[in-house]
């Protein structure tokens, strides 16, 4: 690389740099709304993602690089090759000048219309994204933020519909989708649609079998979108999904006293349906029986050669005052007796 060349690039880093702090009104943060750089509970950290890195030319720019000599001869070169529908043709070519000329001014729409014609000509979903993001990464300042973002999600969906392709099979994307929603609410945490992203993002953590994960997404949800009709969604999904964890760990009193408490919490809060109501009702009897079996195993345990009989007589009080009307209780109440008229 050429000292010229160098010298462009780094001024087209520093460029970037200065751009990606450049926010649109549309999803500017504000009253109720968080900024990007606030912490998503049960997303993929920074450190779990690949970055893009700046595009540079290619090797072998004979042939792969651009064919004209200026950015605006390149651009209006491409153009004709969209024009006369080389879809492939013209993306390679908008790429090529974004590669070799990054600061120019036709930059960013060069590479607006790379992801585009991935898009809306090639139907490649994934790399539309990842161009798309590329754009807002790096030409923040100089695209519509608000479209571009719109775009990502919209893209982000078709993602989730179609699959990713290796060769002429398609297969579950799970990850990458799930990683694309992400992205989508980091870069615009105030758009409209960023309930719904966030919402989607948890359902797929389920997908992936990880309902602890979808249980913190579910939670932020509703604390940063309490009056979206998708915190209600998130309500109810997010008991289910306690319940998940609940039957899956090992017991821990507190885990189930806190999800008893949670699910209390969304049977009283008058925003589950009838049935949903009677359902998370039902996840609680379940929860509370776990609760009771600890208790009376707890007391049985006291109830041994190697305890005092006072141990094991306070146990089972213990356990006839917190359940008294408990399957169990003739049990207990009949061996309390035995320990009461052994110490006699």
């Amino acid at each position: 690389m050429n000292l010229g060349r160098a010298i462009v690039l780094a001024v087209a880093a520093l460029w970037c740099s200065l751009a990606a702090v450049a926010v649109s009104p549309g999803v500017s943060p504000g009253p109720d709304v968080r900024y990007a750089t606030d912490a998503y509970p049960g997303f993929d950290s920074e450190d779990e993602l690949l970055k893009p890195s700046r595009k540079t030319p290619r090797w072998f720019g004979w042939f792969n690089g651009p064919k004209k000599g200026t950015a605006a001869e390149q651009f209006e070169y491409a153009a004709s090759l969209e024009l006369e529908e080389s879809w492939k043709s013209a993306k390679k070519e908008y790429d090529a000048l974004v590669r070799e000329w990054p600061t120019s001014p036709e930059a960013a729409k060069a590479q607006k219309a790379v992801a585009d014609i991935c898009l809306g000509k090639l139907l490649d979903a994934e790399d539309a994204f990842a161009e798309y993001r590329y754009l807002l990464d790096f030409y923040s300042a100089q695209c519509s933020y608000d479209e571009i973002v719109e775009l990502m999600y919209k893209t982000a969906e078709l993602m989730r519909d179609e699959g990713k392709k290796i060769l002429f099979f398609r297969f579950d994307n799970t990850v990458d989708v799930r990683r694309a929603y992400e992205a989508v609410v980091l870069r615009a945490p105030g758009a409209k649609f960023a309930p719904q992203a966030m919402l989607t993002v948890a359902l797929l953590r389920e997908d992936e079998d990880k309902q602890e994960t979808a249980a913190t997404v579910y939670e932020n949800l509703r604390s940063m979108f309490p009056n979206s009709p998708e915190a209600v969604v998130a309500l109810y999904r997010e008991a289910k999904a306690r319940m998940v964890v609940l039957r899956r760990c090992e017991y821990n009193r507190e885990r189930v006293r806190d999800t008893i408490g949670f699910l209390t919490f969304a049977i009283e809060s008058g925003k589950l349906s009838q049935e949903e109501t009677e359902e998370v009702a039902q996840l609680r009897v379940e929860a509370r029986a776990l609760l009771e079996e600890e208790a009376y195993k707890a007391a049985k345990f006291y109830d041994s050669s190697t305890r005092t009989r006072r141990s094991a007589v306070s146990a089972y009080q213990r356990f006839l005052d917190e359940y008294p009307t408990s399957d169990r209780a003739p049990e207990v109440r009949r061996r309390l007796f035995e320990l009461q008229e052994e110490g006699k």
